[in-house]
């Protein structure tokens, strides 16, 4: 589903482009003051570490930084006592948030689970994006979910005692729970929101209903969205002839960013708003070109939408 920029790249073009991207970025205009601050998902700029991560990322024009803290991310998840506080410092003497982490955690069993939360809790982050139950076919689905939901209210009680929230991210696909959105209600029916809440993605969600299905799903789960990511896309044909959703620059898709920005400043959305890039983007150079055009385009939407 998510396309790693890194992959395949020789960690001499990368430092090399690495330079290229700061020469690019240092062109970007100042972040306007809105209502909502736009987080980077960290794992577009996987290729840069340390202080390179920030500086980058402030240059192009990022209010925040979403940080994987996750196998192969920026901080592994058996590192996270040691280094999560460093990178943290860092970002934020470059002048940005850290409002949340994506981690692996599935529920309490997750290894290094406590640690990744009471390290976040301690450094004041309050949300992290936790990670997704499948489906099997071979059993009802409601039974499933009832299946679940004992991990999920203990997840729920570990995340109040270090007062940190767990966001379910929202993907399209089949036997993923949370592609059909009303799922997660069932999922978290009766569970506070604040300790198991929902990182709703537009993108996927446009995928899995792209005519009206997003603008119920999202009035499902309105009260439980603590987060929300952006992207867009297209169905084409692979080259076997069949269909499948094709990532593209925000606003050349068919997801209906003017109208959901509208629905979500209704709702009294302040979460973190996370932009994800799936598209191909190319050299670390033309990564930060393409940032900086998306960024630009989604300030355009969120001032409409007076975010």
């Amino acid at each position: 589903m998510a396309n790693e920029e890194s992959g395949g790249i020789s960690r001499r073009t990368v430092l090399a482009g690495a330079g290229l991207l700061a020469a690019s970025a240092a062109t970007a205009t100042a972040a306007p003051s809105g209502k909502l601050k736009v987080a980077i998902f960290s794992k577009h700029l996987q290729f840069v570490k340390g202080d390179e991560l920030p500086r980058l990322a402030a240059e192009i024009g990022f209010d925040a930084i979403d940080i994987t803290v996750r196998k192969g991310g920026h901080v592994e998840p058996d590192r996270v006592r040691q280094e999560l506080p460093d990178l943290v410092a860092s970002i934020r003497k470059h002048g940005l948030e850290v409002p949340m982490i994506t981690t692996d955690i599935v529920d309490t069993t997750t290894p290094y689970t406590e640690d990744i939360l009471r390290t976040m809790a301690d450094l004041g982050i309050r949300h992290y994006r936790w990670n997704n139950f499948r489906y099997v076919d071979n059993k009802p689905i409601i039974a499933q979910l009832q299946a679940l939901r004992p991990a999920v209210a203990k997840l729920a009680e570990l995340n109040k005692k270090y007062q940190v929230g767990a966001m379910y991210h929202t993907h399209s696909g089949v036997n993923l729970v949370g592609a059909s959105f009303w799922d997660l209600h069932i999922l978290m029916d009766g569970m506070d929101p604040n300790a198991v809440g929902v990182n709703f993605d537009i993108g996927h969600a446009t995928v899995e209903g792209g005519l009206g299905g997003w603008i119920n799903n999202f009035r499902v789960l309105t009260d439980r969205i603590r987060g929300v990511a952006v992207k867009d896309f297209l169905w084409g044909k692979n080259a076997k002839g069949a269909w499948q959703p094709q990532w593209k620059p925000l606003g050349e898709g068919m997801v209906r960013l003017p109208q959901f920005f509208k629905m979500l400043a209704a709702s009294g959305f302040d979460g973190p708003l996370q932009m994800h890039f799936e598209y191909p983007l190319g050299t670390p150079t033309q990564t930060a070109e393409y940032m900086k055009r998306d960024l630009a385009t989604l300030r355009g939407y969120l001032a409409q939408a007076n975010l």
